[in-house]
């Protein structure tokens, strides 16, 4: 693609989004969100990679689905998504105190967010890439003020922005994987520090040197971070699953992973994920999903450079 082409695709991308938060918001919802499903059965209909690739992951979740379930499987998965799209261009003109007081009754698990926080070391909490998290976050800084979490650097920087001002005005502090002005680790351990509520993605290893674990039968890489965090500052590690229902969301706090010191990181991440794959079970299709996440869907060169970073690291 020519250097015109590609600013043209950014300039797109950058207008594209900021059309979404500017017009969805202002649709009736029902139509707004029998839109995004029409858009996103045409996705599935092109199969593109993205659908290809939630279609194998979503194979390795319900291996004894035949042909025309596993269809139907990523039809469900891609309204899902597009679902989340649809919500996150209408929360930041939602009433949030009432969107935090009508989505309490469907939390499970909420006295062990409390009952970290009454230890007084903060909570990390860590969840999947399902349903819709944020909905959960607006509840969490309605109830206790407010959470920390981090955000990936998009491309183009305006795009990025554009995530950062949505989730900020949800309340949020959103903190940059790279380009802060402190590494995103030390301002978590410090809001830890004053007993606050972190909330990090972990079913996805961005830096391919996360923590080995076997997740559905086969290996991949999710973050250590999560556990890193905990056992560095003694704030309990606390799994969560989201998923969507007909008339909302569900979600369920799970009991705290124990963190055995540094040695036990690893042991930690794969519990994790283990809670992980109980709640993507339950609700297949609300996992987003739509990029390689297993090692053998790798090139072979990748997972020859991870295997010989974990060959490294057992050697030490």
């Amino acid at each position: 693609m020519s250097k015109l082409g590609t600013r043209l695709r950014i300039k797109a991308v950058d207008v594209g989004y900021g059309a979404g938060w500017q017009l969805v918001r202002r649709l009736p919802a029902g139509l707004a969100r029998s839109g995004f499903s029409f858009f996103a059965d045409r996705a599935t209909a092109r199969r593109g990679e993205g659908v290809a690739q939630l279609r194998a992951n979503l194979a390795r979740i319900v291996p004894r689905a035949n042909d025309d379930e596993l269809d139907g499987l990523v039809r469900d998965g891609m309204r899902s998504y597009a679902r989340y799209w649809c919500e996150a261009f209408r929360l930041p003109a939602m009433d949030h105190s009432t969107l935090g007081a009508e989505v309490a009754p469907h939390i499970t698990g909420q006295e062990y967010l409390e009952a970290a926080l009454a230890e007084g070391n903060g909570v990390v909490t860590v969840l999947p890439h399902s349903g819709n998290f944020e909905v959960l976050g607006v509840w969490a800084v309605q109830r206790f003020g407010g959470l920390t979490t981090v955000a990936e650097r998009l491309r183009p920087e305006s795009v990025y922005q554009r995530f950062v001002a949505y989730r900020e005005s949800l309340g949020f502090e959103i903190l940059p994987t790279t380009g802060g002005a402190r590494l995103p680790a030390v301002v978590l351990a410090e809001r830890l520090r004053e007993n606050k509520i972190i909330c990090l993605l972990g079913d996805r290893d961005l830096t391919r040197t996360g923590a080995p674990v076997t997740f559905f039968g086969e290996p991949t890489r999710m973050p250590a971070g999560p556990a890193k965090l905990a056992v560095t500052t003694g704030a309990p590690l606390l799994p969560v699953g989201c998923w969507n229902t007909d008339d909302g969301w569900g979600f369920r706090i799970h009991p705290p992973v124990r963190v055995a010191g540094p040695d036990g990181v690893a042991a930690a991440t794969q519990a994790v994920a283990d809670v992980f794959a109980g709640d993507i079970a339950a609700h297949p299709a609300d996992w987003h999903m739509l990029q390689k996440l297993w090692l053998a869907d790798l090139p072979q060169m990748t997972r020859d450079r991870l295997a010989r970073m974990e060959s490294g690291r057992t050697n030490q």
